[in-house]
């Protein structure tokens, strides 16, 4: 047996904070909105893809930000998806080196959660 690939990951967001979620990860970050089963609709958060890539955003009654643990995306245009992201007054961090031949940076979402782009 082996893992043949990711088909999502997940981060913790605050109760009741989904539309602030969604201003992040769609506006900003370039990310859709797809649906989430019904079933699990009902325990809030939301799930958001691009291409084959999904981010699901999950409900803790007692968040903490991940400001170690992250998702790594690879972008098309790094030095634009920054200057977005700051010019909308979000954390950012470019001191990383480069890793494997891509640069990147991190961002920081409405939540203080880490997301490296690479």
């Amino acid at each position: 047996m082996k893992i043949l690939t990711i088909d999502h990951v997940q981060i913790a967001i605050p109760p009741g904070e989904e539309e602030k979620a969604r201003a992040f990860y769609i506006n900003l970050l370039g990310f859709k909105e797809i649906p989430k089963p019904p079933e699990l609709a009902k325990r809030g958060g939301a799930w958001f893809a691009s291409g084959s890539v999904q981010l699901h955003l999950g409900v803790e009654a007692d968040f903490r930000p991940a400001r170690k643990a992250h998702p790594a995306f690879i972008v098309d245009d790094l030095d634009a998806l920054i200057a977005k992201v700051q010019s909308a007054g979000y954390e950012t961090d470019r001191t990383q080196p480069p890793l494997d031949g891509y640069r990147r940076a991190h961002v920081f979402d409405p939540f203080g959660n880490r997301i490296e782009l690479m």
